[in-house]
């Protein structure tokens, strides 16, 4: 079964996994209007500490629950290498992302492709989430999200798991050393 989402929709399937949710992030950059004043700081020189903006105050809240309840929220995150000023942003911002809980680990596009993971994985992002559904998001060339689509058809989803792995087993935790402030 496919089916497009609305983001209201979207936001309902990511927040609703029960037990895992996996998401392989490829694009250079991501336009989400919550985000864009923080990162102007940040890319300014003048960073506002993500704490103090409520929306990601609110994320970071709803990583934290997860976590408690013993569901896991992990994340690959495809980089250049050096990265783009949007992916400084996201690495320092990260920070915070998994000091409430979340999996963040790293990958160069180089080594994606080293792998084998990249150009197979295609250029959409996705969502895995439970090991039962796959969620992709289509991006423009400036990063605006486009399309939303939720599948559970077993070899998407046992694609997804079998590039989930790959991406895993060849990332670590560890935010890489050129994760300098702006």
């Amino acid at each position: 079964m496919n089916r497009d989402l609305t983001d209201e929709e979207f936001v309902q399937e990511v927040c609703g996994f029960e037990r895992t949710a996996f998401r392989l992030e490829l694009q250079l950059l991501y336009r989400e209007s919550s985000e864009q004043a923080t990162l102007a700081r940040f890319l300014a020189g003048d960073p506002e500490p993500p704490t103090q903006v409520p929306g990601l105050a609110a994320w970071f809240a709803y990583i934290a629950g997860l976590a408690e309840t013993g569901r896991t929220m992990q994340r690959v995150r495809v980089h250049e290498d050096p990265p783009t000023p949007y992916q400084r942003w996201e690495r320092w911002i990260g920070a915070w992302n998994v000091a409430a809980g979340e999996d963040i680990r790293y990958l160069t596009r180089h080594d994606a492709h080293r792998i084998g993971l990249l150009p197979a994985a295609g250029e959409v992002d996705w969502w895995l989430l439970d090991s039962n559904r796959v969620l992709t998001m289509t991006f423009d060339t400036d990063g605006t999200r486009l399309r939303n689509e939720l599948t559970t058809d077993p070899e998407v989803v046992a694609q997804a798991c079998t590039w989930r792995d790959l991406a895993v087993r060849h990332t670590s935790r560890d935010v890489p050393p050129s994760t300098a402030r702006s």
